[in-house]
């Protein structure tokens, strides 16, 4: 990438155009070259520590859009519209503790620490979670640190779809117990291990867009120099 990067104003224009798109032109497909740079805009996220706690699930198969719409009411015009959508999982406590196999994995197999440093690294993450951010109170704490770094892939996935001209919609609207249980009988996923965090449509606008409505930035921003 050029040291120069992107102009200001291809970045901001991305940002007005992007809106939670509820209703997409079905008749339109994403390529499939624009949809993996979006999944990889998602892999190459920021987690904590690099752990990476997140899956994407793509789901284009129709039957399984029509089980999830069943339970999914914030998704009840995008799930039949939209050109492709994914369910975001975020590990659950028995993968995330500082001492779960997983983690062990990401460290040995993945960052290739070598085996001197495993340990202290355990001991720095065992030290976040139970001194730092008291995650380790409850297992649900450890599942909503997982779910808040999902947000970032989500969020950065999002942008790049913007950036490309493609339409998305970031979805919270369904029960997640629900959710689960046809992630587990139906994608077979075990949820003991990863649960659903949340959802997200992309395709391409059916209709027009108002303008944003945004509070200014003096209301949302302080400056300490």
């Amino acid at each position: 990438m050029s040291t120069e990067g992107v102009a200001v104003e291809t970045v901001l224009d991305a940002m007005r155009f992007r809106h939670a798109c509820k209703v997409f032109d079905g008749t339109r497909k994403i390529p499939d070259s624009q949809f993996d740079a979006i999944l990889e805009s998602g892999r190459l996220s920021p987690s904590s520590y690099g752990f990476e706690p997140w899956k994407f699930l793509l789901v284009q198969n129709m039957g399984l859009r029509d089980k999830l719409r069943v339970v999914t009411w914030g998704a009840q015009k995008s799930l039949p519209t939209a050109s492709h959508f994914v369910i975001i999982l975020a590990r659950t406590a028995k993968s995330m503790r500082y001492d779960a196999d997983y983690i062990w994995h990401m460290m040995r197999d993945v960052h290739h620490l070598p085996e001197a440093h495993l340990e202290r690294r355990e001991g720095l993450v065992k030290n976040f979670q139970e001194s730092d951010f008291h995650l380790l109170e409850s297992d649900r704490l450890l599942f909503e640190w997982s779910a808040r770094q999902t947000y970032i892939a989500l969020g950065n996935m999002m942008t790049a779809a913007a950036l490309l001209g493609i339409d998305s919609c970031p979805i919270e609207g369904f029960p997640m117990d629900a959710v689960n249980g046809i992630l587990r009988d139906d994608f077979h996923v075990d949820t003991e291990q990863m649960r659903v965090s949340c959802m997200v449509a992309f395709g391409y606008r059916s209709e027009p867009q108002p303008a944003k409505s945004r509070q200014p930035l003096s209301a949302i921003f302080q400056r300490f120099d």
